[in-house]
């Protein structure tokens, strides 16, 4: 009876025989990489396929140090390691000791090898990098000269300031001899003064774009004194001279809007500052006109010209008052006065003479002014206003003669200029001697 075995011993004798077998020990495989899974334990499951079938693949995390990229669908690669199998499920399957990717994942390596070098002397620093300027006159361009990128940067350029001078070195950015034509153009405009430089080209393959990839182009970048901008190839495209570059520009038209200024733009921008300053100088210049009638008002309070012309003001209106109290004053002492003059005249002798009264006088004694000074026979003298009169007393009367106080000695005897016969023409109680 023939004998029977359990799974398990197939599977072990099975395992077996791979692992005798030298080749299936360390074997290499090109493929296509499918199914790929990165495990949360760090393993990574993915399979080969070719147009001939299809072979199950696992990268432990301890092997993770041999892949130099990070795997995904659709990348050809080469993979190294050993054929074995996985007894539990009865199915072999290539465990990967290193990856790498085929034909243009070679080239991904170079250029992984290269970032890494480059960025641990520094290259890639932000320290490092210029500034581009804000106005550019001068353009310099390193490109193809045939081909979309190059028309692109020109119109563009051109389009935004119409003035720009471009400079152009024709460099070629394919094939060999490439970097050395970029990384001569890169010197050469960098010695001829330009503002910026552009270098770059259009899209393509990763072999199309290699140039850009080579260390003589990311010297010639970094050592440039002029502000790059790199611009190679569309968006997605990403080269060691973007990482040296001072700017980098996701396609070369791009790289012409970043380094030419819109001088339409910025003419409008011109013309709006232009507005709000003159807004602002207008607004300044009347708070300077209010503030300046504020510090006139103020100074006004506090200026001794202000104070002495206040004072002259207020000397003029005192003098003023001054003149009309003493025109007022000097009329109400005039008025005084004449009513003075008035009461003198009453009281003056001048006045009672002309008023037709005597004063008789003896010559030697004075005025007599009592019939007692007088004698008959003694010489008198009569005062009247416009003369006197020699004469001589006849009589003397102890009292007024009759008729006098009545009036008509006075009355009559002027009238006919006459004086009663050398008597004493009246007592002293109504001659001008009665104001004694």
């Amino acid at each position: 009876m023939q004998k029977v075995y359990s799974v398990g011993q197939v599977n072990a004798y099975i395992k077996n025989m791979f692992v005798q077998d030298f080749v299936l020990n360390r074997i290499s495989v090109r493929g296509e990489v499918s199914n790929c899974k990165y495990h949360t334990s760090g393993h990574i499951y993915f399979s080969l396929k070719d147009s001939a079938g299809a072979m199950a693949c696992v990268m432990f995390a301890s092997a993770r140090k041999g892949l130099a990229f990070r795997l995904s669908d659709g990348q050809q690669v080469v993979v190294q390691g050993s054929v074995s199998v996985y007894e539990r499920d009865g199915r072999y399957q290539l465990y990967a000791q290193t990856i790498r990717q085929d034909g243009a994942g070679i080239l991904y390596e170079r250029y992984l090898r290269l970032k890494e070098e480059l960025e641990e002397m520094g290259m890639f620093a932000p320290e490092y990098k210029k500034e581009i300027p804000a106005y550019v006159s001068r353009l310099g361009v390193v490109t193809a000269p045939t081909g979309a990128a190059v028309r692109d940067i020109i119109n563009i350029a051109r389009r935004r300031n119409p003035g720009i001078q471009i400079i152009l070195y024709p460099a070629k950015v394919q094939g060999e001899g490439a970097a050395e034509s970029v990384a001569e153009g890169i010197q050469t405009l960098d010695s001829l003064g330009v503002d910026v430089i552009i270098a770059g080209r259009g899209g393509g393959s990763i072999e199309d774009l290699w140039a850009f990839n080579e260390e003589l182009v990311a010297r010639a970048i970094f050592g440039c004194g002029t502000p790059l901008i790199s611009a190679v190839g569309h968006e997605t495209d990403v080269t060691i001279a973007d990482f040296v570059a001072d700017l980098r520009a996701p396609t070369p038209s791009a790289a012409a809007e970043l380094a030419v200024a819109d001088m339409s733009a910025v003419v409008s921008r011109l013309s709006e500052y232009g507005r709000r300053i003159s807004r602002s100088f207008e607004y300044r210049l009347e708070s300077a006109k209010q503030r300046k009638q504020q510090m006139m008002m103020r100074l006004r309070y506090v200026s001794p010209t202000q104070k002495l012309w206040e004072m002259q003001q207020r000397l003029a209106e005192d003098e003023d008052r001054l003149r009309r109290g003493m025109n007022e004053r000097l009329g109400q002492e005039k008025h005084r006065l004449e009513v003075y003059i008035e009461k003198l005249k009453g009281l003056s002798p001048l006045e009672k003479l002309s008023s037709g009264y005597s004063v008789a006088a003896v010559p030697g004694q004075g005025r007599v002014w009592t019939v007692k000074q007088v004698k008959a026979g003694d010489p008198l003298r009569v005062y009247l206003s416009d003369g006197y009169i020699e004469s001589r007393a006849e009589t003397v009367f102890p009292a007024a003669p009759e008729g006098f106080e009545k009036g008509e000695a006075d009355g009559e005897d002027r009238g006919k200029g006459k004086n009663p016969g050398g008597r004493v023409s009246g007592t002293g109680e109504n001659s001008l001697g009665a104001g004694r």
